[in-house]
């Protein structure tokens, strides 16, 4: 017979028996009234469970306070309940999709008659607050598949999710007050804990996100702990507007999109292409230093290439479909590996020359659902500067290293400060459990042995290796995906790769895969957001604009602009309207610097320099030191 008592161990040691069946909140009353009244919700085993849930065996247990990261998570998802219950007390006829937690907040998808109006989301908010006022109980009962059925007999979208689920799986639902809901939990113990929120947007959105499907409306809010988190995040979201980079592109003339080319697919202006240009000569200069390569592999390619690498296994959801010419079935690329590995078995290689680093500014191709995509960060069409370093197995913590060394020094260019994360084995993967922990314990060494700080990412690997997730940490503290190195076991040996050995033997390579700005769509689109549009002098499409005082000053101005030009510099002369005009146009196309010509600069061959951001104040230089300043700005890609 089994013990009626169970041990539970809590984070500082102790051991602490309890009947069997006891809750969370038993433990946290037994420890002290102080922690019962603060509790939220808890970690059973590492699980994230409601305080009420029942422990049946010996188990590690921590209670989780507002102090604690994951409680925000069940916060939020409470209050995404909290949103359903008031949009189905204003609406019955309202039907419930998911309600998730998301990164800085969270949404639920609702099927009503017509689209959420901003005067519905005030409506929704003022009655959100009454259920909160209720302080109505999160209530989690397990029901079987038939109970679940007759629960939600009138929603077609919960029968739906219902229909997925295994026989012998358990369901559970929640109750806060007349509100019923499918879900896993967990919650706080009750909608009362649920103070300081707001609604943001409504959007329509794809049930499941098929196009295919019908059109529901999304409601994303956010809620936090205390009234200064909520109102400081509300103030990020401000100047997160101000920077948007698909405004921003469209006032700067940087980016555009047509719906006769397609959705996802980028067309760069004139002065995009000036900044994509900068960062592709810089990144050149710089990996040709570092001692790869540049390679080229064509955009569409054989059926059979992605065959033998796995993609149509893996990844077929994400490619675009196959075209037939001659008998054979093509498909753009959604990787450059399989055509750098073909480049790399075009010859014999001895271990003479390994190791080899291809690198290339290749456009891949890949299927993004469209209620995903998001001016340049979200495409279906992207350049990426991939390079593939092919090595002995020896090797590869230096080649490690020297990619470290890389990203530092590419980061370090842009001003953005990162983070790290090791992305370990997922569930969908290629290759043996024992090469999958070699090549992560490699990963490990080489970040334990620089002593750089990384999070572990558990199952964030991709199909064919781990990698390396650099996030970059832009002007207002939002990170974005960057760099990533990902160390692969699997390619080399499902095309067969060689190389000769120095005990003239045939062995296997290993496979480095790495991207820098990643792609360069989403990169720019971050850097427009990071910078606010206002590019650094190096990367700027136009970096000088010289103005005339007035018309009789025009030959000396553009005898500035032309001394720029012929320094290498972008420079364009302005004449038209009045000087104030002119002054503020520069300004709101974040020109970095103006510089005004008039009498006196005319006679003495000067000229009065403005820098962006810096209002009236100006400096009159001799024209040959201005020039100068700005050469030595641009080569040194100086940030400000």
């Amino acid at each position: 017979m089994a013990s009626e008592k169970i041990e539970i161990a809590l984070p500082d040691g102790t051991v602490m028996e309890v009947p069997r069946g006891s809750t969370p909140r038993d433990v946290a009353e037994r420890i002290g009234p102080g922690l019962a009244r603060a509790a939220l919700a808890a970690e059973v085993d590492g699980e994230t469970v409601d305080l009420d849930r029942p422990i049946q065996a010996d188990a590690s247990l921590r209670i989780l306070t507002k102090r604690d990261e994951d409680s925000l998570e069940v916060l939020r998802h409470s209050a995404a309940h909290v949103l359903a219950t008031a949009v189905r007390e204003l609406d019955p006829s309202a039907r419930i999709g998911f309600g998730p937690p998301i990164d800085e907040g969270f949404y639920y998808d609702f099927g009503v008659e017509r689209p959420f109006t901003p005067q519905d989301l005030e409506a929704i908010e003022e009655k959100m607050k009454e259920v909160v006022e209720a302080d109505h109980t999160f209530q989690r009962q397990v029901v079987s598949k038939e109970e679940a059925r007759e629960l939600f007999s009138d929603d077609p979208l919960k029968l739906e999710r219902l229909e997925e689920f295994d026989d012998d799986e358990v369901i559970s639902v929640y109750r806060d007050g007349p509100f019923l809901d499918l879900c896993r939990g967990p919650h706080i113990p009750s909608t009362g804990e649920v103070k300081h929120f707001k609604l943001l947007s409504a959007a329509g959105a794809y049930w499941r996100g098929d196009e295919r499907r019908e059109m529901l409306q999304r409601i994303y809010g956010t809620a936090f702990f205390s009234e200064k988190e909520l109102q400081e995040h509300l103030e990020r979201l401000e100047e997160a507007g101000k920077r948007d980079h698909r405004v921003l592109g469209k006032e700067l003339g940087l980016f555009t999109v047509d719906s006769r080319v397609g959705p996802g697919l980028i067309l760069w202006e004139p002065s995009g292409s000036v900044i994509r240009r900068e960062i592709e000569d810089y990144e050149q200069e710089l990996i040709l230093r570092h001692g790869y390569e540049i390679v080229y592999s064509p955009h569409v390619v054989s059926e059979e290439l992605f065959e033998i690498s796995g993609h149509l296994e893996n990844f077929a959801e994400n490619m675009f479909g196959a075209m037939e010419v001659e008998g054979r079935r093509y498909r753009p690329k959604p990787m450059n590996c399989p055509g750098h590995i073909c480049i790399y078995q075009a010859n014999q290689r001895s271990y003479r020359d390994l190791p080899i680093r291809y690198a290339e500014f290749g456009t891949v191709y890949r299927y993004e659902r469209s209620g995903v995509l998001h001016g340049m960060l979200r495409v279906r069409g992207f350049t990426q500067d991939d390079a593939h370093v092919f090595c002995t197995e020896e090797q590869v913590p230096e080649e490690i290293e020297r990619l470290l060394e890389l990203v530092a020094e590419m980061l370090a260019t842009f001003g953005y400060p990162y983070t790290i994360a090791l992305a370990t084995r997922p569930e969908k993967a290629l290759g043996s459990e024992a090469q999958w922990a070699r090549a992560e314990a490699d990963l490990r060494a080489v970040l334990d042995e620089r002593g750089l700080e990384y999070d572990v990412d558990e199952g964030g690997g991709a199909f064919y290796g781990p990698k390396l997730d650099f996030q970059l940490i832009d002007a207002i503290g939002r990170k974005w995906q960057g760099p990533t190195v990902q160390l692969d076991f699997n390619l080399p040996e499902r095309f067969g790769l060689e190389y000769i050995g120095e005990d003239n033997e045939r062995h296997r390579p290993v496979m480095l895969h790495r991207v820098l700005v990643g792609s360069m769509e989403r990169f720019i689109g971050g850097l427009i957001e990071h910078y606010a549009g206002a590019f650094p002098l190096w990367l700027a499409p136009e970096q000088v604009r010289i103005f005339p005082v007035s018309e009789q000053w025009t030959e000396s101005a553009h005898e500035v602009a032309e001394m720029l030009r012929a320094a290498g510099l972008r420079a364009e002369t302005f004449d038209r309207e009045t000087l104030g005009y002119r002054i503020r146009e520069a300004e709101t196309m974040k020109v970095p610097y103006m510089g005004v010509v008039g009498e006196r600069e005319a006679g003495d061959g000067t000229v009065a320099v403005r820098k962006r951001g810096r209002g009236k104040k100006q400096e009159v230089m001799g024209r040959e030191d201005f020039v100068k300043r700005l050469r030595e700005e641009v080569e040194r890609r100086a940030l400000e």
